[in-house]
């Protein structure tokens, strides 16, 4: 009876205890940035067929307001996402110099798979390569934070409807 009570005292206070969830510390951190950057995010050595113009960056930002925005915002720096700050894990600031250090082809990578668990779904079979490498323009020309406001979604303003091609 007494090794009954001691196993779930133990057991209570391993629930009490030992279940805290604590972010990475900056070894953590640091040794999965390079896993990731290394081993598991694919594309490394792909180079983007899209020249850095004004009109791709455009269109980047198009795709990337339709696709992205709900949860990066409109500049992807989180600008107007309400539920952002308890997002676990957190959404990343896409000028963050881990994100900005991904080459182009691992940025299309992430894109095109997703992230998982992280929320982040893929966009394989929803956008075109040619969208996906706009958007990758798009994320290496981001504007600065809050300059484009908030997503039309959060705001309350209404989206803009397409308008019809009369023929």
């Amino acid at each position: 009876m007494v090794k009954v009570k001691i196993a779930l005292l133990l057991f209570a206070a391993t629930l009490l205890l030992g279940c805290k969830a604590t972010p990475p510390g900056k070894w953590e951190t640091a040794a999965m940035t390079k896993i990731k950057h290394s081993i598991t995010i694919r594309g490394k050595g792909t180079n983007n067929p899209l020249p850095s113009t004004p009109v791709n960056n455009d269109n980047g930002r198009d795709a990337f307001s339709h696709y992205c925005a709900a949860c990066h915002g409109l500049d992807g720096q989180n600008t107007g996402v309400p539920f952002v700050d308890s997002m676990s894990p957190p959404v990343p600031m896409l000028t963050s110099s881990e994100v900005q250090s991904y080459t182009d082809g691992q940025l299309k990578w992430l894109i095109d798979n997703g992230i998982s668990p992280s929320g982040m779904p893929g966009s394989k079979g929803i956008l075109t390569d040619k969208e996906i490498w706009s958007i990758v323009v798009y994320i290496r020309h981001l504007p600065p934070a809050g300059s484009l406001g908030e997503p039309a979604m959060y705001s309350g303003d209404p989206c803009p409807t397409p308008t019809a091609q009369v023929r």
